[in-house]
């Protein structure tokens, strides 16, 4: 049996289980519909819903949060889970906000949860910009996360955050051995800025692949709103052209079936 199972819930939104621990990572749970402001005139609308509701959830342990300030990756029906789980991980301003069980971490710093009959999980904040250079004033404080855990028979579980390709993410290439990616996709663009893009596109998801040369690479934070202009079949067409080494590392996993990661 595999002792990582992860379940695509829609978006960013993944249910991460292992050895008894279940993590949730970025909790988008509203339906689809309305409209949400990201700031500095940028504002996008949900066009589909989560595969799973709150209600189907087992308990959450922790919540792997890449940043509280976006409602692509903590809507209200998110927000209303945050205080069921024991903690709260996320960015250094974000955990300042939402106060309570939230702690902040900042790159590179780590954090160890450990429960009584289960092994413990260490978690890395890693680097993210949520946009081009210059963009964090605007865009806000976003982080990554690498889980390792006694036992662990390959190397991290990783997620991304909402972050394009940048020197920071060649640091995780250099510093981390990565098994599992959850890579935040999309290729993010709004009206107001242009070309400009604030998540990774499909192109810097097989360069990244190129770097970190994960088993496997799963996509996620590409499908259900308007300012996601690049979705599966965009990336796919992409990932088609890599070289079979890359290309057979993506693995896209069936929205709300919980999938054992091998």
């Amino acid at each position: 049996m595999s002792d990582l199972r992860i379940t695509h819930i829609g978006g960013p939104t993944t249910l991460i289980e292992t050895g008894g621990w279940r993590l949730l990572t970025d909790p988008t749970f509203d339906p689809p519909g309305r409209r949400y402001a990201f700031g500095w005139g940028t504002s996008s609308h949900k066009r589909t819903g989560p595969a799973l509701a709150p209600a189907d959830l087992p308990p959450i342990d922790a919540v792997l949060l890449s940043h509280d300030h976006h409602g692509d990756n903590l809507d209200t029906a998110g927000r209303a889970l945050l205080g069921t789980a024991d903690v709260v991980l996320t960015t250094p301003a974000g955990a300042r906000r939402l106060g309570g069980n939230a702690r902040g971490l900042t790159p590179w710093a780590a954090t160890r949860l450990h429960a009584p009959g289960r092994p413990a999980i260490d978690v890395t904040a890693t680097p993210a910009r949520h946009g081009p250079p210059l963009s964090r004033p605007l865009t806000g404080q976003v982080t990554g996360f690498a889980l390792t855990w006694e036992g662990q028979r390959h190397g991290a579980l990783w997620i991304s955050g909402d972050t394009v390709l940048y020197d920071g993410l060649r640091q995780v290439a250099e510093r981390l051995t990565v098994d599992t990616a959850l890579l935040h996709l999309g290729g993010v663009r709004f009206p107001i800025t242009g070309p400009v893009r604030y998540t990774m596109t499909a192109a810097q998801a097989v360069d990244l692949c190129r770097l970190l040369r994960p088993r496997t690479a799963i996509p996620v934070h590409y499908e259900g709103w308007h300012h996601f202009h690049e979705g599966r079949d965009a990336i796919e067409r992409r990932i088609a052209a890599a070289p079979a080494d890359i290309r057979n590392r993506f693995r896209w996993l069936p929205a709300g079936t919980a999938t054992d990661i091998e």
